[in-house]
């Protein structure tokens, strides 16, 4: 079956049918990883967003039903070169499309990828419609331009949990699965302010001696005082972090003046907007599994997992009391920062992903040492 996608530009794809038949509207973004489609599309930062895949073969190795980071699909739509129909791997237990299908997700595959990642890198990322139901462009652009933008919008409330848990497993191996028993007797007890969370940061922090406890976005901090933790933790998340309402800013500043803090990708961007740092939005982001990323302080390179539209001004967060702990080699935009006095300090980029190295997964260990640190004084 035939599908089309038409950009906010008037640029016209025509392509077929990948996933449910129907039609989706999002903001067009591109994904550089060679692998990792089933954790991409199951990752709640993507909600809200269209995902073109560079790599031009996707599907062939399959779905399996482990490698999700959460329960459901949350991109937009899908966007691909070419769709393996048979995948080749011991873990399959379905193929891309019936998983799309099985998520009620619209996509589109066999259009040239690589002129529409051009497109986004010349123009920055642009509204799209993805249709399987009719190619009449007018009525498809008249529906696009009425969607509203991504700027601005709270995504946040759609993906965070709605009731406070206990998390309990740990990382997963060959053959074994998920581990879930521990020999860690003693451990620190975290909150984790879940704007859209990822099962593998959960599984990292429980994984290095963290009680993990999750709570929804908007919990006020009184709350978390309550139950008496160690740590606090701002997880990934989608969309627009200057849509945050100011009073969820200030109950979360509240957290940060109380307790050692680490915050990951949007929980980086949260710290940002707690000490009133300016954020920007990129031309087109970072998406994928091959960002090199520079530790100044030992001048080591890591190779990073990164999803994000945004980035914090380096000259307002000195201003602020911040420093900088690592920048992205290929744009020079921030990585990390650390506060100067407090026991506070994020990262841009995802460590708990590992598209290969497993380079960075090291600052859970190092949170946690900072948190004992903390309790021992």
């Amino acid at each position: 079956m035939k599908a089309v996608l038409v950009l906010e530009n008037r640029k016209v794809w025509e392509g077929k049918l990948l996933g449910k038949k129907g039609t989706t509207v999002g903001e067009v973004i591109f994904n550089t990883s060679m692998t990792g489609y089933q954790e991409i599309l199951t990752d709640p930062s993507y909600k809200g967003q269209i995902i073109t895949m560079t790599y031009p073969e996707i599907g062939n190795y399959g779905i399996n039903e482990e490698d999700v980071e959460s329960s459901e699909i949350w991109a937009q739509g899908f966007i691909i070169k070419e769709n393996w129909q048979v995948p080749s791997n011991f873990r399959a237990k379905n193929t891309l499309d019936d998983f799309l299908k099985s998520h009620n997700v619209v996509g589109i595959s066999n259009i040239d990828t690589r002129k529409l990642t051009k497109v986004i890198r010349n123009y920055g990322s642009l509204k799209g419609i993805i249709s399987s139901e009719t190619d009449d462009i007018r009525q498809l652009t008249k529906t696009l331009k009425a969607y509203p933008d991504i700027v601005g919008r709270d995504l946040v409330q759609y993906v965070t949990c709605k009731e406070p848990y206990r998390w309990k497993e740990g990382l997963w191996t060959a053959y074994r699965g998920f581990k879930n028993t521990s020999n860690i007797k003693e451990r620190k007890k975290i909150a984790v302010y879940d704007f859209g969370i990822k099962k593998n940061i959960l599984r990292h922090l429980w994984n290095v001696g963290f009680d993990v406890y999750v709570f929804p976005a908007y919990t006020k901090w009184e709350e978390v005082k309550k139950q008496k933790v160690d740590a606090i933790l701002l997880s990934n998340g989608p969309g627009d972090p200057n849509s945050i309402g100011q009073k969820y800013i200030e109950n979360l500043k509240q957290l940060a003046l109380h307790f050692p803090t680490m915050g990951i990708c949007f929980g980086h961007q949260i710290i940002a907007r707690v000490f009133n740092i300016k954020i920007l939005k990129m031309k087109f982001g970072h998406h994928g599994g091959n960002q090199p990323v520079k530790d100044i302080k030992t001048g080591k390179i890591d190779i990073t997992a990164q999803n994000h539209n945004y980035a914090i001004d380096e000259k307002d967060a000195m201003k602020k009391g911040f420093e900088t702990t690592h920048i992205n080699l290929n744009d020079g935009t921030v990585e990390g920062m650390k506060h100067k006095n407090l026991p506070i300090f994020s990262v841009q980029y995802h460590p708990e992903n590992s598209p290969g190295p497993h380079d960075t997964q090291t600052l859970f260990n190092k949170f946690y040492a900072m948190v004992e640190e903390r309790s021992n004084k």
